[in-house]
């Protein structure tokens, strides 16, 4: 999540860097070869370049919309975690026992095995989700993905806790438990379920009633719920055949703009010729940014700077979770570094 109350000349060029030199050699090789080779056959009325330009326009504004909404609700779903989290550790930590027998060492050591092994699967979850999958930009086998794995690399070299999950899993679960994770294919799914075994085991010991079950369960269900959303966003991405036209029709405008713009601007004479190249370059630049925009918004659970903050919740629910159980030695909370928080 980009932090900067403005996106910053850095974050735009590390973004949009290439396409813009792209762009610049494009539309200065149509001026010269306009005005030292007179190539005026190649010319274009501006009209239809124009035409293509508003339905682009159109076509990109409905894409960010959809990119939004999924950004969106990805962070709705990460804020209900949240909530949830807090109850739910509220109430196992409420909930008195009505058994005289069960040890009050014992309880509590419970009580705390669930706090604990819920700290690990909002770690497991998240790491589950930065898996990239085939059409997202760090598993795209292209150029650009190269780009953007080497932009994961410096997110994860500027944040040290960036891929420490597996020690947040050894220090929150039992050994037994912990050897376990490369069994599962959905290890945050199994956890889940193993809440449900201890509740339900605390209940039959008479250390809580159906009642606190019953609440503690409808957590669970939650947490189920809220992983079922996130997944269904990290992998359904945003409709192919909305994004891939948007890309294709950018290029034919930005391929189209220079033929069209030079014959508008030679009207002016020949100053008027080398001027339609910063113009030619703004205009194409301002499509490719609303572009990547969109297209890397899409999807929200990437590692890249556009990603819903997810360590960063993770540790505040870590926080707070051991604040309630009475530790003091606390982590840090995650703060944002060069503009960017993940």
């Amino acid at each position: 999540m980009i932090t900067t109350k403005y996106v910053n000349y850095k974050q735009v060029l590390n973004l949009s860097g290439t396409h813009l030199i792209l762009i610049s050699i494009w539309c200065t090789l149509i001026v010269v070869l306009f005005y030292f080779f007179n190539w005026e056959w190649m010319t274009i009325p501006w009209v239809p370049v124009a035409l293509i330009g508003t339905a682009e326009a159109f076509l990109v504004g409905f894409k960010n919309n959809q990119a939004y909404d999924r950004l969106w609700e990805a962070r709705k779903i990460w804020g209900g975690i949240v909530n949830s989290s807090r109850s739910f550790a509220s109430m196992v930590y409420a909930f008195d026992t009505q058994n005289e027998e069960i040890g009050t060492f014992d309880l509590e050591d419970r009580k705390k095995r669930i706090v604990n092994r819920h700290i690990a699967w909002l770690y497991t979850f998240r790491e589950q989700l930065l898996i990239p999958t085939e059409w997202e930009h760090i598993g795209a086998e292209n150029k650009f993905g190269n780009i953007n794995l080497k932009r994961n690399r410096l997110i994860k070299a500027g944040f040290p806790d960036y891929g420490r999950a597996p020690i947040f899993l050894h220090k929150y679960l039992s050994e037994e438990e912990y050897e376990l994770k490369n069994t599962y294919k959905n290890f945050a799914t199994y956890l889940i379920s193993q809440q449900a075994k201890d509740i339900n085991e605390l209940k039959n010991m008479n250390a809580i009633t159906d009642f606190n079950q019953t609440q503690l369960q409808n957590c669970l269900n939650e947490f189920y719920g809220f992983q079922g959303q996130a997944e269904r966003i990290k992998k359904f991405p945003s409709p192919r055949q909305f994004a891939s036209t948007a890309f294709v029709f950018n290029i034919l405008f930005i391929l189209l703009l220079p033929l069209g713009l030079v014959n508008e601007f030679a009207k002016l004479g020949d100053w008027g010729i080398w001027t339609s190249i910063p113009f030619c370059i703004t205009i194409g630049w301002i499509y490719i940014i609303m572009e990547l925009v969109g297209d890397y918004s899409e999807n929200p659970f990437a590692g890249l700077m556009f990603d819903v903050p997810m360590l960063s919740i993770c540790r505040t629910i870590e926080i707070d979770l051991l604040q309630m159980s009475g530790e003091t030695d606390l982590p840090e909370p995650i703060a944002s570094k060069n503009g960017v928080l993940v």
